[in-house]
C-alpha cells in the first residue's frame, strides 16, 4: 500500500470512502451489501488497499459461524419448536396477562440469546397476536416489551447478536467468556423490564375467564408440524451449543463448528429423500441464508481493513487514550455510553467492527488484553442495549413495527421512543454499576 496516492495521503483517502459509504448505510438509500462491496472496490482501485490485503481483512470464522447458524436456526424453524414454546408457557400462567407478557418476554430473550433478534421476532410475534386477539388486550406493551427482550437477550452469549459474534472472533472468546460476562446483567435488565411493564400496564392487562380459556383450549402439540425433525433440530443444536462451549478446549474455531453443525442437520433432514427431493431441500437450506447480510460483512471488512492498514484506527485509539487518560474505568464507561448512543441512531454492526481494531490498537497501552477485557464487555452491552434506543436502532424494531402495521396496530417512532429512551437509558445504567462492581471492586 502506498503511503500518498496522488499526492494524497492513503489514509485521508480511507477515511472519506467510509465516510460516504457509512453515510448512504445511515439514510439506507441504497442495500448495504452493494455499498459495502463498493467501498472496498474503490479502496482497491484507489490503492488503499492491495487485493490481497482485502480479502487479508475478512474474518472468515464470523461469516461461516453466520451461514451455518442461519442453516441451522433456518431448518429447525419448519418443526414448529419455537411456536409450541410460547402456546406451552402461555399455558402455563393459566392465560393471565401480565403472566403471559413475562412469559413471551423470557422466551424472547432466551431465543435470541442463540437466535438472531429478527428470526426471534418473527416467531413470537405472530403467536403474540394470535394469543392477545384471544385475551382481548391490548398488543402494544407486549410487543415494544419483546422488541427489548430481544436486543438485551441477544448480549447475552458469542452467537446472540452481530457484534458479539464480531467481538468474540476477534478476541478468540469463547462462549462461556460471554454467558459468565454478561449473561447476568443480561437477566437481571430482563427480569426488571418484566416487573415494570407488568406494574405500569397492570390495569390493561386484565380480561374475562372466557377469554382467558379461549386461550387454555389452544392445542401447543399441533405447532409441531414435523416431530422427526425436531428430535433431529434440538439433536444438532444440542451438539453444536457444547461445541461452543467445549471450542477453547478443542481449539476449533466457531464457525467451523457451526458449519459442520449445518452440514451435518442438512445430512438429517435430507436422509432417505429421492435425489431430485434431497436436491431440493439441500438448496432450500443455503437459501435460509441471508446472502445480503454475509456479503455486507465481507465487504465490511474490507473497508475498516483499509482504515487499519493506513494507520487510522491506530491515531484514534491514541487520541481516545489521551481522552481518557489511558483509565481502564473512564475508557470502560466512554466506550459504553458512546457505543450505546451510535447504536441508537445508526446500525451497530459497521460500529462494532470499526471500534475493534481501534480498541485492540489500544491495549498495550492499557495494560494488555486481561486489563482491558471490561472494556471489551462496554462494546458489547453499549452496542447491542443501544439498539432498544430507537425504532430504527435495530433490525428486530423494523421488523416488529412492521408486522404490528400490517395487523392494524401501528408502532410510530414517538411513540416507541417514548418507552425506548428510558429503557435504555436505565439498562445502560444497569450496565455501568454492574461493570463497576465486577471488574472495578
Amino acid at each position: 500500500m502506498n503511503d500518498m496516492i496522488l499526492g494524497i495521503n492513503a489514509g485521508w483517502i480511507a477515511v472519506f470512502i467510509v465516510a460516504i459509504c457509512y453515510f448512504i448505510l445511515f439514510t439506507e438509500k441504497l442495500n448495504r451489501a452493494v455499498v459495502a462491496l463498493l467501498g472496498a472496490a474503490i479502496m482497491i482501485f484507489c490503492g488503499v488497499l492491495t487485493q490481497a490485503e482485502a480479502f487479508l481483512g475478512i474474518d472468515f470464522n464470523t461469516v461461516s459461524l453466520l451461514a451455518g447458524m442461519m442453516i441451522i436456526v433456518g431448518i429447525t424453524e419448519k418443526s414448529g419448536l419455537f411456536q409450541f414454546v410460547a402456546v406451552w408457557g402461555s399455558k402455563k400462567v393459566w392465560a393471565h396477562p401480565r403472566g403471559i407478557m413475562a412469559v413471551l418476554t423470557a422466551v424472547t430473550a432466551f431465543f435470541s440469546a442463540f437466535l438472531d433478534n429478527v428470526t426471534t421476532v418473527l416467531l413470537i410475534v405472530p403467536v403474540t397476536f394470535q394469543i392477545t386477539r384471544k385475551l382481548k388486550v391490548n398488543p402494544f406493551p407486549f410487543l415494544i416489551l419483546e422488541i427489548f427482550a430481544a436486543n438485551i437477550g441477544g448480549t447475552a452469549t458469542l452467537i446472540g447478536d452481530p457484534p458479539n459474534i464480531l467481538i468474540g472472533s476477534a478476541l478468540n472468546l469463547s462462549f462461556m467468556d460471554f454467558v459468565v460476562n454478561l449473561a447476568p446483567v443480561v437477566v437481571v435488565c430482563t427480569a426488571l423490564l418484566i416487573w415494570a411493564f407488568a406494574l405500569i400496564w397492570r390495569k390493561s392487562l386484565k380480561t374475562s375467564l372466557r377469554n382467558r380459556t379461549n386461550v387454555l383450549k389452544m392445542n401447543e402439540f399441533k405447532c409441531i408440524t414435523d416431530k422427526a425433525l425436531l428430535f433431529k433440530s434440538l439433536s444438532v443444536l444440542v451438539m453444536v451449543v457444547t461445541g461452543f462451549i467445549l471450542a477453547e478446549h478443542l481449539h476449533i474455531a466457531n464457525g467451523v463448528i457451526a458449519l459442520f453443525g449445518a452440514a451435518v442437520l442438512m445430512l438429517l433432514y435430507t436422509a432417505g429423500d429421492n435425489h431430485q427431493t434431497r436436491d431440493q431441500k439441500v438448496a432450500e437450506a443455503f437459501n435460509m441464508v441471508d446472502w445480503t447480510t454475509i456479503f455486507f460483512f465481507c465487504g465490511l471488512f474490507m473497508i475498516v481493513h483499509g482504515l487499519e492498514v493506513t494507520g487510522i484506527l491506530h491515531l484514534l485509539g491514541q487520541w481516545f487514550i489521551s481522552l481518557t487518560g489511558g483509565r481502564v474505568l473512564d475508557s470502560t464507561f466512554l466506550i459504553l455510553g458512546i457505543s450505546a448512543l451510535f447504536s441508537s441512531a445508526i446500525d451497530n454492526i459497521p460500529f462494532v467492527a470499526t471500534m475493534i481494531p481501534m480498541l485492540a490498537s489500544m491495549e498495550p497501552s492499557l495494560g494488555g488484553r486481561e486489563t482491558m477485557m471490561p472494556v471489551w464487555w462496554a462494546l458489547s452491552l453499549g452496542s447491542c442495549f443501544g439498539g432498544n434506543g430507537t425504532l430504527i436502532g435495530a433490525s428486530a424494531n423494523v421488523i416488529v413495527a412492521g408486522l404490528a402495521q400490517r395487523e392494524g396496530h401501528p408502532i410510530s417512532f414517538l411513540r416507541f421512543l417514548i418507552w425506548a429512551l428510558p429503557v435504555t437509558f436505565i439498562s445502560v445504567i444497569i450496565s455501568a454499576i454492574y461493570l463497576y462492581l465486577r471488574y472495578f471492586i
